[in-house]
Parts: structure tokens; sequence; C-alpha cells
């Protein structure tokens, strides 16, 4: 089952249902830097929150690859430069700063270093615009001191990537044009694809990877004994609604299923030797889920999981999504 709602809508159905989703238990699997908001906000909500992250921010070495295409951007070859994570934004702001050191560094005699080291900060001239996907990952650039008249930070109104393609600045790149993107290794890619369609140029820069928390499958299956352990090896599904899992990437939601699907196996293979078997923990089917976007949508709707989607990752927008599914 599948439904997609847009905020409006959201927010009405958000009104209803709370003595409901006071027994319901929502598995919040965003990065831990990234989590907090939204397990506060359900649990003011009255959820119970339960986080098992599935992605975890693992910086990447600089390469001068890096570097040269920094130097490029900075140079004038790119329309455009796009970002799509708060952390994308720290560590690409990070290396540019350094830039304009060392481009500083090159135009002042050393009686003036002091000077510029007061005032490198505010010196700071983004030569394309920039772009950033979601409000998060804007207040990384518009906080960092930089004075207001060198850059404009743009933002789409959706925070995706069809809203990024619905942006003038994105709508008018036509063939042979250049666009820069700051980002994590992997990731949507339907903004890129789009582009080079269109003929667009696209080069990117990693600054991160996400990969899985060794601890993840560790605190999956601690939750699931507390599960098992409380219903008393019995099956409360009929009185229980399923566990709402709350996932943002593909690269999350893949993490996820392989972590459901080994300790399901490990339990199944535990039980064989049983004349009395358990119940056995849950399928990725005894869940249901909250997801982002239409590509994470299509995997979990080709697994024919139950889930909506929503086109942000606003706490108040997930938590108006999960009262619906409790509709």
């Amino acid at each position: 089952m599948s439904s997609t709602l847009n905020h409006a809508q959201l927010i009405a159905n958000s009104q209803s249902n709370n003595e409901s989703s006071r027994k319901q238990v929502v598995i919040n699997t965003r990065p831990v830097e990234r989590a907090a908001a939204l397990t506060d906000h359900l649990q003011a909500a009255g959820l119970t929150v339960v986080e098992i992250p599935m992605l975890t921010l693992q910086p990447r070495p600089t390469i001068e690859q890096d570097m040269t295409l920094m130097r490029q951007w900075l140079a004038g070859d790119y329309k455009a430069l796009v970002i799509v994570s708060p952390t994308a934004a720290a560590s690409g702001l990070a290396v540019w700063q350094a830039l304009e050191d060392e481009r500083q560094a090159q135009n002042h005699d050393d009686d003036n270093n002091n000077e510029r080291k007061d005032i490198a900060i505010n010196a700071l001239q983004a030569p394309s615009y920039l772009i950033a996907v979601g409000e998060a990952t804007a207040s990384v650039l518009n906080n960092a001191k930089i004075e207001a008249s060198n850059y404009q930070v743009l933002q789409p109104h959706i925070a995706n990537n069809e809203g990024m393609l619905a942006m003038p600045e994105i709508e008018r790149l036509q063939a042979g044009d250049k666009l820069l993107v700051w980002r994590g290794l992997g990731g949507r890619r339907l903004l890129v694809d789009t582009l080079l369609a269109r003929g667009v140029h696209i080069d990117s820069i990693a600054w991160y990877e996400r990969i899985m928390p060794v601890e993840a499958m560790d605190q999956y299956e601690q939750w699931l004994q507390g599960v098992l352990a409380r219903n008393g090896m019995q099956d409360t599904s009929a009185s229980q609604p399923k566990p709402i899992v709350v996932v943002s990437s593909g690269t999350a939601f893949e993490h996820w299923e392989s972590i459901v699907r080994a300790v399901a196996e490990k339990a199944l293979n535990q039980e064989t030797a049983r004349e009395n078997p358990a119940i056995l923990p849950y399928k990725l089917s005894d869940f249901s889920y909250v997801v982002l976007g239409e590509r994470l949508a299509n995997m979990v709707a080709e697994q024919q999981l139950s889930y909506w989607r929503v086109e942000d990752l606003a706490p108040e927008t997930i938590l108006a999504a999960i009262h619906a599914k409790a509709c």
C-alpha cells in the first residue's frame, strides 16, 4: 500500500488520532547527528521512538582532484554550485576558506598578515549561484559569519531533487553549461541524470561517505529482544500497530533490509532444532515505512511494503504522515 500526501494534507491529518499514536513505535534510522530533532518532535507527540541509525557519516580525504575542481569553480567555470547536505556544506566551506587564505597570502606582504587573518572570513565571494538543498544546509552557509553581500544562498521550494529541477537557476542550464555539486558519496541521482540528459556537464566533490554503523545490528537485535520479551513471545499484531520505520535514503533502506533479513535468518536457524519454535523476529513486511521521495518510494514499493511517501524531512511532515498512517 502506498500514498503520497502534500504538506497541507499531512498537517491536517496530524490533528487527529492522537490517542492511537501513543501506542505507535517509530524507528528513526537517521544518522545520529541528524536524528535528534525528529526524535524530540515525535516523543513530544506521545510516540515511542527508537533510534537505530542506518548511516554514519565518515569524512573522505580531500584529494588533488577535489582541489582542482574547487579552484575551477572559484575561477568562474561553473554556472552554479549545488550543496546537498549540512555536512557537505561544512566540509566544502572549510576548503573554500583555505583556498581564499591561500590566495590572499599570495597577494599580501607579511606585514599585512594579521589584518588578512582578521578579514579572511568576510572575504569569501561566490563566483556562481549557491543552491542549498534544505534549510539546515542553507543555515551552515548563512551562519558562517560571511557578509551577506558576498553571496546569496538559494533554496528550492521543496527540499528534494524534484524541487531543485524546478528552480529557474537549474531550469535555464543548457548543453555546455557546467554545474558543481558538493555531496556525499552515492546518493540520489535524479538531478544529475536529468541534467546530463540535457547536455549539462556535471562535476562533483564527495566530501564524505555514508556507511553502516558497526553497532546497527546489535541495536536492532536488542530492541527486538525487548519487544519479544514484553509480548511474552506471543503474537500481538492484532492489537498493536506495526512499528513505523523512517527512512531518508536508498542506502539507509538497503542497510535496514540487510539487517532485518540477517537477524530473521539467524533466528530461523536457531529455532529449527526446537519442537515449539518461538515467534520469529520481524520480516520487512512487519513494518510500515515513511520514506523520502520518489526513488526511495519505488524501492520500497518493489518489496510490496506498506509506506507513506513524504517530500521533505521536516519533523512536522513526518509526524503528520505517521498520523495519516494510523487512519
